[in-house]
């Protein structure tokens, strides 16, 4: 028996075709775990549902999003360690199991898809390219960076559960703030299962914008210079390839050479504030030790 108290977070939006089965399931592998199930508006009646197959239902008055949902989950949940999941049958209980052998020794762990597991082509190859982006951001391999299937510390998602947006994005925040303030992360591989019900309300480009300015804003908070220093040099080597040029064929140093070079300068400059007055807030937060000891 595993010996951390665990609770397993369940963010549900009419699933009340599937949300029966799931906790009857997870109930029957982890009678000791605690199953919290958060109703985010739902029309129909799976808060009912979930609470007659054993699970503790908190429910949202409307609809507020994914997100929303999951912070409401580690708000109250109990457990030592927090396991979510998907509400819609795409993701396995019995692969808990294979996340939180992984836990103490990591801080995370995360079920990390395959490519052929994803919805489509399209919306794979963007998200290997977000995994890219965010890997160059956090400095490691990140392998599935918007999966909803992950084990964590409690103490440390209660750390992060202000900066987690109300949206399906969440993932993306948790896992840069996670490893951008040191704490360990694995990846382990699953199968997901198809949709029972509905389908995905992910938008490939609306979500895939949004992404793009949560990496970028993660990365602004905890090492700006990862963001600043690349934008820096791309002017200024804008800047001297146009002051070689007009030199060499014109004999001149024009204005927009010189607006280049000199806004090169600021955005670097801005960058190094940045860098230092990032690290003069984390130097004077209180460091948040985990409880649970990895020995």
């Amino acid at each position: 028996m595993y010996k951390y108290k665990v609770s397993i977070i369940l963010p549900v939006f009419n699933e009340a075709e599937i949300i029966s089965s799931i906790v009857f399931k997870i109930k029957d592998l982890y009678p000791d775990y605690e199953v919290i199930v958060i109703n985010d508006g739902s029309t129909d009646n799976s808060a009912e549902l979930a609470k007659k197959a054993g699970a503790i239902v908190y429910s949202h008055p409307y609809n507020i999003g994914n997100g929303a949902a999951i912070k409401s989950g580690i708000r109250v949940a109990s457990g030592e360690i927090l396991v979510f999941m998907d509400g819609d049958g795409q993701h396995d209980p019995a692969d808990i199991a294979g996340l939180l052998n992984y836990i103490p020794e990591y801080d995370m762990a995360v079920g990390a898809r395959t490519i052929r597991d994803h919805a489509s082509f399209g919306r794979a190859l963007g998200n290997n390219f977000y995994n890219w982006l965010a890997s160059y951001v956090a400095k490691f391999s990140i392998k599935d960076l918007t999966s909803g299937f992950r084990a964590i510390k409690s103490n440390i998602a209660r750390n992060f559960i202000n900066l987690l947006p109300n949206t399906y994005s969440y993932p993306t925040t948790l896992t840069l703030s996670v490893l951008r303030s040191g704490w360990a992360v694995i990846y382990v591989p699953i199968e997901i299962k198809a949709r029972k019900t509905g389908k995905s309300n992910i938008k490939f480009y609306k979500d895939g914008v949004r992404f793009f300015i949560i990496i970028t804003k993660i990365c602004t908070l905890y090492s700006p210079l990862r963001i600043f220093l690349p934008v820096s040099s791309v002017i200024f080597l804008l800047g001297l390839s146009n002051s070689l040029y007009t030199l060499i064929f014109f004999h001149r140093f024009t204005n927009m050479s010189a607006l280049l070079l000199s806004t090169s300068i600021i955005i670097f400059m801005m960058g190094l504030v940045s860098e230092q007055i990032c690290q003069m807030r984390h130097e004077r937060q209180e460091e948040n030790r985990s409880p649970i000891s990895k020995e």
